[in-house]
């Protein structure tokens, strides 16, 4: 799918004349091709349905994890009880460039997976591993680069800069009002009436000419 699309944007690049939708494209054309580069490769069919066949049970997404990092590696955290019974064929995570995949097979009748895609920087598929300790897993993934990550995966940096920007601004009396409702989203009953309450005497005094209202 990934490869028609990308065909498809270079069809379109033949055609556009303006500078605008030409740099657009590109930037769509490079973001394919990284895409592609850093999917995993392909499997033999029958290699697939030997794995299929010797997985049994069902299989269960792992969400909970941990995660720290030194100079030289990302490490990440995973709890799963009793891992260190299993062979260590059972423990199989596979590294590209920018993401990895871990398959724990057969652990208490069940199949663990956990999928991490658009790292927040390239790794060394060389370099990374994993380690079985007790009860845990942790996938030492190699930073291409010594320094510092802010995050894990490129979405997670996104959405902080989102959210940033959101509550981050230039104009003061903007930023407050913007903390006061995300202040109220996420509060409790107690929480929204206190701001209710302060909102209320604000626009009294604001009437009445004691102080300058600016939100």
């Amino acid at each position: 799918q990934l490869q028609k699309d990308l065909e498809e944007v270079k069809e379109l690049l033949t055609r556009a004349t303006r500078k605008r939708l030409r740099d657009v494209l590109m930037t769509e054309k490079h973001k394919l091709e990284l895409e592609i580069k850093n999917q995993p490769v392909p499997k033999p069919k029958d290699v697939v349905e030997e794995e299929k066949s010797s997985l049994g049970g069902y299989t269960v997404k792992i969400n909970n994890y941990g995660w720290d990092q030194s100079d030289k590696f990302i490490k990440i955290y995973i709890s799963l009880s009793g891992v260190q019974k299993l062979p260590a064929e059972n423990v199989q995570v596979n590294f590209t460039e920018r993401s990895f995949d871990l398959l724990v097979k057969n652990l208490n009748g069940k199949n663990y997976t956990m999928t991490f895609n658009n790292l927040l920087k390239p790794i060394s598929v060389e370099g990374s591993s994993r380690k079985i300790k007790t009860d845990t897993v942790l996938v030492m993934c190699r930073k291409k680069r010594e320094e510092k990550w802010d995050c894990l995966t490129q979405v997670e940096k996104e959405s902080k800069e989102k959210e940033k920007a959101a509550y981050d601004t230039s104009d003061p009396s903007e930023g407050l009002m913007n903390l006061l409702k995300k202040m109220y989203a996420e509060g409790d009953d107690e929480m929204k009436r206190t701001i209710n309450k302060a909102w209320v005497e604000s626009r009294e005094k604001q009437s009445k000419g004691d102080i300058p209202m600016d939100i």
